[in-house]
């Protein structure tokens, strides 16, 4: 029988291996991409680096991350200041969560269903006899339709977000004002978002728990869950140390700003918690509603929120509170498209107010959870922020960020400059009228010239009104009110736009006839 030598046998050993270890590369390559990093504290080392150098490129004030793994906190870090005098921003500072609240909302429905004492089926009129909209059909919507953002309301109509109101009886008085807004589609038949639905969601756990909104949460959701820099107020959160929020004004400064934040909105946009605490929150769902020794929900209830049954478009979908889409940032930008049935499911939340921005995200089949808080907003282009949001679900998949894309059309990234532009041209039209009605002697000759600038001056005071009473709220899906107190440098010049256009068109025009006379 023939012998192998000792360095034959190595270069076999060296060929198989070669052959396993290539076949293992290429059933990698074939199947889903890994969803966890290869060297995790490197990892959250680029996480941290990439927050730093958005801070200083865009002047963001600050921010503050927590990154949770098969149920444990891996990493939280914070950058920047909490406000003007330089107080550092923690990973326990509390932030205006925005629409992120909508989350803990649901935890608080899902309980009440639990308990027996809702059902997601049963119309909201079982519990809020009195409960109506201006159509008809109100009648049909459901706890359901509310949770997945189907109940046919649209947000311009539903409006809340320039109240100032901070009293217990707000949240109530905000639903019953609902009454007169008309629905924008049949209940049940398709997704339109609008806070309003968890607004409701909210008075719906207050009446069948018999406990004020606010007191609910802090018992039932932030308790068990070890919360403890979490709020159901600006009051106890400002007494609480909360970060300022800052707007970003006319694109060039940021600014410590306050904004409205009404009880009104409380279940759907202005609850406040920290990044540490919203970690809290992502591990109880990751772990089928549990949270070290406190159970907040058992699995099938976390399984139907996070449950996508409603679609918003194309593979993005919406559970409750929720929206989910297939992980694309988990996929190698070099490699070929994978399809969107082998990526892992997202579920992701933005908050987007005038004054902070937030964002949560979970991949349950990779254990992962991130929060992220930033107590400052673009509201004319907020992609760019939405862009931070992507870029660290990139690099915690092991990628390159990748350069911002604004999204936003020039009306939006511009509305500060469209509302000074028509501040000028009424105080121009303002100057010209009263630079003739105030002469001493109207002059016969070219009776013409006043009467073209009256008319002209007409025709601005009308594209004014129609572009902030008509397109604008339509184009924001948002009630004017809202454009002028949560878009604050748009506001500065639109709130004397449209007292010039309402008030002095009519006294001109009576004053200049006058005068041709």
């Amino acid at each position: 029988m023939r012998t192998i030598s000792w360095s034959a046998r190595c270069l076999l050993l060296c060929l198989l291996a070669a052959v396993i270890s290539g076949g293992g590369v290429l059933a990698a390559s074939a199947g889903p991409p890994p969803t966890g990093p290869a060297n995790p504290e490197q990892t959250y080392q680029a996480v941290d680096a990439f927050l730093r150098e958005q801070l200083e490129s865009l002047g963001i004030p600050g921010a503050a991350i927590a990154v949770v793994r098969d149920g444990v906190q891996v990493h939280s870090a914070a950058f920047g200041r909490a406000d003007e005098s330089g107080r550092p921003l923690t990973a326990q500072t509390p932030v205006l969560l925005a629409s992120t609240s909508k989350s803990l909302t649901a935890i608080a429905v899902m309980q009440q269903v639990e308990a027996g004492r809702l059902r997601l089926d049963e119309p909201v009129q079982t519990y809020l006899p009195w409960f109506t909209l201006d159509d008809d059909r109100s009648h049909a919507i459901t706890v359901r339709h509310l949770l997945h953002q189907a109940s046919g309301m649209a947000s311009k109509d539903t409006a809340f977000e320039a109240s100032d109101a901070q009293g217990p009886e707000a949240l109530e008085q905000g639903v019953r004002a609902l009454s007169g807004a008309p629905l924008a589609r049949e209940p049940g038949e398709a997704f339109h978002y609008a806070s309003a639905n968890f607004n409701i969601l909210g008075l719906l756990v207050q009446t069948v728990s018999g406990q004020p909104f606010g007191d609910y949460l802090e018992q039932h959701v932030f308790g068990p869950l070890e919360m403890t820099h979490s709020h159901p107020t600006r009051a106890a959160a400002l007494a609480d140390n909360a970060a300022a929020g800052y707007s970003l004004w006319f694109g060039s400064f940021w600014r410590q700003t306050d904004v409205p934040a009404p009880t009104t909105g409380m279940p759907s946009s202005t609850l406040y918690a920290s990044a540490e605490d919203l970690g809290h929150e992502l591990t109880a769902l990751l772990d089928g509603g549990r949270y070290r020794d406190a159970r907040i929900l058992q699995p099938g209830s976390v399984e139907a929120m996070i449950e996508p049954l409603v679609q918003v478009e194309g593979s993005k979908r919406y559970a409750m509170g929720w929206f989910t889409r297939p992980l694309v940032e988990s996929a190698d930008p070099a490699a070929p498209p994978i399809p969107d049935e082998e990526l892992p499911l997202l579920l992701e939340h933005q908050g987007e107010w005038g004054n902070s921005h937030t964002y949560l995200a979970m991949v349950p089949s990779a254990g992962l959870g991130v929060a992220l808080v930033i107590n400052g907003n673009d509201t004319a282009a907020p992609s760019r922020l939405k862009a931070i949001d992507t870029n660290v679900l990139r690099i915690l998949h092991g990628h390159a960020p990748v350069p911002a894309v604004v999204f936003e059309d020039w009306l939006q990234r511009y509305s500060w400059a469209v509302a000074m532009t028509l501040l000028l041209a009424e105080l121009l039209s303002l100057g010209l009228a009263l630079r003739f009605l105030l002469r001493r002697r109207a002059t016969s000759r070219k009776r013409w010239i006043p009467l073209a600038c009256g008319a002209a001056a007409l025709a601005l005071d009308g594209f004014a009104l129609w572009l902030c009473l008509v397109y604008a709220p339509a184009r924001f899906d948002t009630h004017l009110f809202v454009i002028i107190r949560q878009f604050p440098d748009v506001g500065v010049s639109l709130v004397p736009v449209l007292v010039l256009a309402i008030l002095w068109p009519i006294p001109r025009t009576v004053w200049l006839l006058a005068r041709m006379r």
